[in-house]
């Protein structure tokens, strides 16, 4: 098919987003079908032969192009061009004869009408950003937090930042805000949170999400939030157990602990940004997890040994009850039924320190975790924590080398040799954050030969 006749007009030029400019009207011919009890057999042989114009979004049988016509209810099915973009010929099969001689069809001339609302994303932004080999893939791809859309532009198309912005607001229909993160050389939030510009839309960060039958809503410029994680999360969470405790040390607004308590996993849920705090107390209402998690605003380094010493001291049930509908409850004036008791554990079974930028740096605060008051306090079947850090490294096909390195960091400051072959570790491959950086979950057995040695003075942070 002639596929440039029905591409959008051209305007390299444009750099404030004139929609009224993105309108075509295409010399077409069309089938007036006679009589409409035959539009369906018509429009099948038309379509068997390869003769009906196919274009994406658009309705190959229309209303008569003669108004009278199209008021009684006659109907036209549009044809292909027979012609291409190079300029050869392809005339129509014999069917379009054939049906011509059987009195069923007219052939006549058509005109089609594209505008603005018909082209997408791709189409539009093709028609106004430049071609180069510079400018050599239109930037589509962005991270969607609620009604925000994040991107990250690269320098070439800033110029165009604006429009870009409007289109995918006009293309997406969940997009209300488009934001471009700005990066600040040398600038880095111990939040995790990062500068933006509003491409288009309002400045409005207010979101709301829904992630493992979870809802959340924080402000996306306060807090951290990334999608692109939500399998991690969902991988991490379907490792622990109902009944177990879990302490997870930047928590962030709950990822990880809301669903886990979801499952009925009791969660020691801490971050640092009070933010991140605020929106997990949200969350924690929300999702009516308050039984299982208990939120926390602290330090992640005193955080880890103050919660598995508290822990210890823990007398915590949750008691599960029978549904019971509103005319049952009335009925029977009695409390459900307890179905389970579920008792909080003593001690954590995970850690889980998903701060993927400096994580490892907090392992020092596990040397010495009991103490010797402690150790009298631990039960008989009591077995020591996995640890779950996330961290950077280089990436490679096969990440041996890289298990090597984030093995050997470990080991430095944990003060005991944890490598590759060690029993129960694990190294995980999460996802690609750059062209020659990986993000990755190491998980290991935490060593009694740290859990109890003599501790150590921490860094606060």
């Amino acid at each position: 098919m002639a596929e440039d006749m029905f591409r959008p007009p051209v305007n390299r030029a444009m750099r404030v987003l004139d929609r009224s400019f993105f309108h075509k009207k295409i010399p077409a011919s069309a089938a007036r079908v006679v009589d409409n009890k035959t539009i369906s057999k018509c429009r099948s042989e038309l379509f068997r032969a390869n003769d009906v114009l196919r274009l994406e979004r658009y309705q190959i049988v229309r209303p008569d192009p003669n108004e009278a016509d199209a008021r009684a209810g006659k109907k036209c099915i549009l044809l292909r061009p027979q012609v291409d973009d190079k300029g050869a010929e392809y005339p129509w099969s014999k069917t379009v004869s054939e049906l011509e001689k059987a009195n069923m069809i007219d052939i006549i001339p058509y005109e089609v009408h594209l505008d603005y609302d018909y082209w997408d994303y791709q189409d539009i932004a093709s028609a106004v950003l430049p071609q180069s080999e510079e400018h050599d893939e239109i930037p589509s791809g962005f991270t969607l937090v609620g009604h925000v859309a994040h991107l990250n532009l690269r320098d070439q198309y800033m110029p165009y930042k604006n429009i870009i912005g409007e289109i995918l607001v006009d293309k997406n229909p969940s997009v209300r805000t488009v934001i471009n993160k700005i990066d600040d050389v040398g600038e880095e939030s111990e939040y995790r949170t990062f500068k933006y510009e509003v491409l288009a839309g309002p400045d409005d960060m207010d979101v709301e999400i829904r992630e493992a039958d979870c809802t959340f809503k924080f402000n996306y410029a306060k807090v951290y939030w990334n999608s692109r994680l939500n399998t991690e999360h969902q991988r991490l969470v379907d490792s622990f157990a109902q009944g177990e405790a879990v302490c997870d040390v930047m928590a962030g607004i709950g990822p990880f602990a809301v669903p886990a308590g979801k499952k009925g996993v009791f969660v020691w849920a801490n971050d640092l940004n009070p933010d991140s705090y605020a929106s997990m107390l949200d969350a924690i209402s929300r999702n009516k997890v308050d039984q299982y998690v208990k939120p926390f605003n602290q330090d992640g380094h005193v955080f880890i040994k103050e919660a598995a010493h508290k822990l210890l001291t823990t007398n915590r049930k949750v008691e599960v009850l029978a549904k019971q509908t509103r005319t049952e409850a009335k009925a029977t004036k009695a409390p459900p039924k307890v179905l389970q008791t579920i008792h909080e554990p003593n001690t954590f079974s995970h850690y889980v320190m998903n701060l993927p930028a400096s994580a490892i740096e907090f392992l020092p605060a596990f040397i010495g975790l009991y103490t010797e008051e402690d150790r009298k306090l631990l039960p008989a079947d009591f077995k020591l924590p996995m640890i779950h850090v996330y961290c950077f490294d280089t990436k490679s096909d096969d990440n041996v080398q890289e298990g090597i390195s984030i093995c050997k960091k470990i080991s430095e400051q944990i003060g005991y040799e944890v490598t590759p072959q060690t029993p129960e570790l694990s190294i995980f491959d999460v996802r690609d954050v750059a062209p020659k950086k990986r993000m990755f979950c190491a998980s290991f057995r935490l060593p009694e030969e740290v859990a109890f040695a003599p501790r150590k003075s921490l860094p606060t942070r």
